[in-house]
């Protein structure tokens, strides 16, 4: 069934190419579809398009179909072209004539883009708080282990010390920055494009206001043009918002794959989050985290994918517009994937409290004893040259030892004002 149908059969090789994966991509739209559906035959019915008797046989129905999708037992078969098509016909089948008349004052361009924004709103919203949770633990993590130093570094050389305090409240007051990038893409989602129609509006006397509140969009995307013009739009805006998360995490994994290497033996990780090898027994191997690293570095991708899919499209619909959901839809189960294992497994690293203790480490410490010799009174050029000298004839003795008092320095982390500032944008 094609809600387009006119009758004359389509060449079947057509057929599959046109449809492509839809069906199994559509599968995460059905219940936005109904819900959807449910709020413009109330509207209808406001409007006199629809019986009151009407509007309750396809609210029942459309109620039916919806407990049927959130038991798992809605499928989109070959002889289905769409998510639409499907909800539709079984709407007809169970109330008849009425479910012939749902389609009225809309298509299936605005119907689609309504499915898109409920559900791109729910899953930013999922994800949003999946954020706020690593951020929580990142803070605890860094609160509890503030006071244990670990080298910083610049070009991959030993540089200043840092802390761990330092290095788990960096990502978590970083993940700040992906939740305004979560809000941005959130508010361009938040619009109605319901009633737009086929991006030009419909001569019936719709109420897109009602349909708004119904469905619980923030406002109305007015223009109706513009309501088409945000398919694309809101999808490539919610790809830089997963990519700016995705960033993020990358990075930590990128820093736990080498602070669990010997090399560094900064951090441990139980046995049953590494894997093993099958020649080499002593192999503990970050599997997780090498994983969410190159998950993570795809989801990157996407903002770029989906702008050359769109970026020389004209205003109005065209086809390429279903290609946005074969990468975006399967990067948001992606990207929560790795916001949940980087939870489950980051609680679990165990730190090691003697890092310094090694020799190669003491000179972390060179900017701290120039700085002394500063506040001492010696120009900062004649105490750099003097700590310049000592470590190259080997007399340099490492204080070992930081007074950083500046905030967001390594004495004064600033762990609240950090928190606060999360709980502002999260709000």
């Amino acid at each position: 069934m094609k809600l387009w149908e006119k009758g004359i059969p389509t060449d079947k090789k057509t057929d599959i190419f046109t449809v492509g994966n839809d069906r199994e991509l559509d599968l995460v739209l059905a219940e936005y579809d109904v819900i959807g559906s449910m709020a413009h035959a109330k509207m209808l019915g406001k409007t006199g398009l629809l019986t009151d008797k009407e509007v309750s046989e396809l609210l029942t129905g459309l109620e039916e179909i919806l407990a049927e999708i959130k038991a798992g037992n809605f499928v989109i078969e070959d002889s289905f072209e769409d998510v639409h098509s499907k909800v539709e016909y079984l709407l007809t089948e169970k109330v008849g004539d009425a479910g012939k008349k749902i389609h009225t004052s809309r298509s299936r361009n605005d119907q689609v883009l309504t499915d898109v924004h409920l559900y791109l709103k729910a899953e930013l919203t999922t994800i949003k708080q999946q954020v706020k949770e690593l951020f929580d633990l990142l803070m605890a993590m860094a609160n509890q282990y503030q006071n244990i130093l670990l080298p910083g570094y610049t070009h991959l050389q030993v540089a200043m010390p840092s802390s761990f305090g330092m290095w788990f409240s960096a990502y978590a007051e970083s993940l700040i920055d992906d939740v305004v990038m979560l809000n941005a893409a959130l508010t361009v989602t938040d619009q109605n494009p319901l009633g737009s129609a086929a991006g030009y509006g419909s001569s019936f006397p719709i109420d897109r206001t009602f349909t708004t509140n119904e469905l619980g969009f923030a406002t109305l995307k007015y223009n109706s043009v513009a309501a088409q013009m945000s398919r694309g739009k809101t999808e490539k805006t919610t790809a830089f918002a997963l990519a700016s998360v995705a960033g993020t995490l990358s990075k930590l994994a990128m820093d736990i794959c080498l602070y669990l290497s010997q090399n560094f033996n900064f951090i441990n990780l139980p046995q049953h989050l590494t894997t093993g090898s099958s020649i080499m027994p002593h192999k503990k191997n970050p599997d997780i985290f090498e994983l969410i690293r190159g998950k993570c570095n795809k989801i990157q991708a996407l903002p770029y994918e989906l702008t050359l899919i769109t970026n020389n499209l004209p205003s109005g619909y065209h086809r390429e517009f279903q290609l946005l959901k074969e990468g975006l839809f399967p990067s948001l189960q992606t990207l929560k994937s790795c916001l949940e294992m980087a939870h489950y497994s980051i609680k679990e690293i165990k730190i090691n409290n003697n890092i310094l203790d090694d020799k190669k480490y003491d000179y972390l410490f060179t900017v701290d004893a120039l700085n002394e010799l500063v506040t001492q009174g010696i120009p900062f050029r004649d105490a750099y040259k003097i700590v310049s000298e000592q470590v190259e004839n080997g007399t340099f003795i490492s204080p070992k030892a930081t007074k950083h008092t500046h905030e967001g320095s390594i004495n004064n982390l600033c762990l609240n004002e950090i928190t606060q500032k999360m709980n502002k944008v999260v709000e």
